[in-house]
């Protein structure tokens, strides 16, 4: 198999980089926080069976308590009430599960403007210097939210009116689920939409229409600053968890270059 070989030397010898896009899951992993008298996920956590001691005398293992949307994680269709009837995480196909992806770059505006919306004018815009969104691959979309990926009350950054971080609107969300190719949409804040989505019409219209549409979601991504404009690979596998709405997942990038790169 000579392009698989060929892969996996260009992996080891750093022609393709390897660069993680998942933020470290623990206890301290901002999750989101809905109002009265909607319920909420709990936090992630282990717990311990055993540590080389009489429960286990050689090994170490926990149970794992966490919620399918908690960290970086995978929005399955299922996961919206306007895909009911949709796949369910363990019954997105394979291959969707590496693609391309591009990055379109709105830190500077989020910087700004921590309510700033994507809309249907600044991807068009993105197009014209970058070429066509990729068939079958993923949007990632670049805000510099998860600078504040370590502090809860940072990352959800909510005052008495809600939550305030940066999303899409609601014509951009429907144009890329209807009239786009893409397979989905990645972001760094703790869901695909704003944090005022609450207040849109319809409500978070990331999920409604993406999901709707038979797309995926990826949250809470870090270091897309990392990646190229365009010609980045993503893999993203959730645990096919059998009903599931979602799951946490390991986002990898792979990312060519001319020459070898150091470490």
């Amino acid at each position: 198999m000579p392009v698989l070989r060929s892969l996996i030397e260009s992996v080891r010898d750093g022609r393709i980089e390897v660069i993680d896009l998942t933020a470290p899951l623990s206890e301290e992993t901002p999750i989101l926080r809905l109002p009265e008298p909607f319920s909420n996920a709990s936090p992630f956590r282990l717990e311990e069976i055993s540590r080389y001691d009489d429960r286990g005398p050689a090994w170490y293992w926990n149970d794992i308590h966490t919620n399918e949307h908690t960290g970086t994680h995978f929005d399955a269709p299922i996961h919206w009430a306007t895909a009911r009837d949709g796949e369910d995480v363990s019954q997105v196909p394979p291959r969707s599960l590496l693609a391309p992806a591009v990055v379109l770059d709105f830190s500077a505006e989020a910087g700004k403007d921590p309510d700033f919306l994507l809309q249907i004018a600044h991807v068009k815009e993105w197009e014209r210097a970058n070429g066509p969104l990729p068939e079958g691959g993923w949007l990632l979309y670049r805000t510099g939210w998860d600078t504040r990926s370590g502090d809860q009350a940072a990352f959800l950054n909510a005052d008495e009116s809600g939550p305030h971080t940066p999303g899409v609107s609601v014509e951009c969300a429907r144009w890329l689920a209807e009239e786009t190719p893409v397979l989905g949409i990645g972001v760094e804040t703790v869901g695909t939409d704003a944090g005022a989505a609450h207040s849109f019409d319809p409500a978070f219209p990331c999920h409604s229409f993406l999901l709707g549409a038979g797309k995926y979601g990826l949250t809470q991504l870090r270091n897309l600053d990392r990646l190229p404009v365009t010609g980045a690979v993503v893999i993203a596998p959730p645990l096919p968890i059998v009903g599931g709405s979602g799951s946490p997942v390991r986002v990898l990038a792979l990312v060519e270059h001319e020459t070898g790169q150091a470490g």
